[in-house]
């Protein structure tokens, strides 16, 4: 009788350990596959946008503030080494995100220094300018050399186009993106890479520099130029997006694990 009670309780003890084995792969196929993701287009992310203004009412700076934690928490994950930081700002909501990962990494124990050439005359642009000043965050007035950008940082942000980009690339800021083509320094681009079409990817043509991000941090969720990135890091950033909203748009984001701002594709 015993042995009989003993057998029957191993066999217990086995399935309960293959349903621990499933319920473990059921979260990690849930966290981690970017196949299940739907990826949008330019016009499709700007109604999703729109739609959290709107219909949802969201501020821009409250969705700025969660995007901005997001990236900088992203880039804690993808490169754990603090030190110097260039995060490049461009005029719009890109940039707006660029300036508060700026102060979220410092507050992660980064030393972030912020490029912002065309500023944005704007209450919102120009408190997060404010916020950035009085957290002693240098802000540079000329782009540091290919040899700096590799000497002196450890990850340049590119911040400077986002999903409403359409080509071409100003003149003023082609310099900027040949330096950080060129670098070796690893570069995290913030939804898309600037100069990249929105659904197509890397540019075509020979004028605008090709930038290879080693970490790309989609928002809300991933662009369709997503689907040709090749970096060695991708995570979803942005843990803000209401379900009645995701279903409607049938974007079948993945789960968040634990308190997460952001999961890796």
């Amino acid at each position: 009788t015993k042995l009989i009670l003993l057998d029957s309780l191993l066999q217990e003890m086995n399935v309960l350990g293959r349903l621990k084995s499933l319920h473990s792969l059921n979260r990690k196929l849930h966290t981690t596959v970017p196949n299940m993701v739907k990826h949008l287009g330019q016009n499709e992310a700007i109604n999703v946008d729109v739609e959290l203004f709107n219909e949802y009412k969201f501020s821009v700076d409250q969705l700025m503030e969660l995007a901005g934690l997001s990236c900088a928490h992203a880039i804690a994950k993808s490169f754990p080494d603090t030190g110097n930081v260039l995060v490049c700002c461009g005029p719009g909501n890109n940039g707006g995100d660029g300036l508060v990962a700026a102060r979220h990494l410092q507050l992660l124990g980064y030393t972030p220094r912020i490029f912002y050439p065309k500023r944005t005359d704007k209450e919102l642009y120009n408190n997060l300018v404010n916020q950035c000043t009085m957290m002693d965050i240098e802000f540079l007035q000329n782009f540091p050399s290919v040899d700096q950008l590799n000497k002196e940082y450890c990850v340049l942000v590119d911040a400077l186009f986002g999903f409403s980009f359409r080509p071409p690339v100003k003149e003023s800021f082609l310099p900027v993106l040949t330096s950080l083509s060129l670098a070796s320094t690893p570069v995290a681009s913030v939804d898309i890479p600037s100069g990249w079409s929105v659904e197509e990817g890397p540019p075509s043509d020979e004028n605008t520099p090709a930038l290879k991000p080693d970490l790309l941090i989609s928002l809300t969720a991933p662009k369709k130029c997503a689907k040709v990135f090749s970096g060695r890091f991708h995570y979803l950033g942005g843990r803000f997006v209401p379900r009645r909203l995701a279903e409607k748009y049938e974007l079948d984001l993945p789960t968040y694990p634990g308190l997460d701002t952001c999961v890796q594709l």
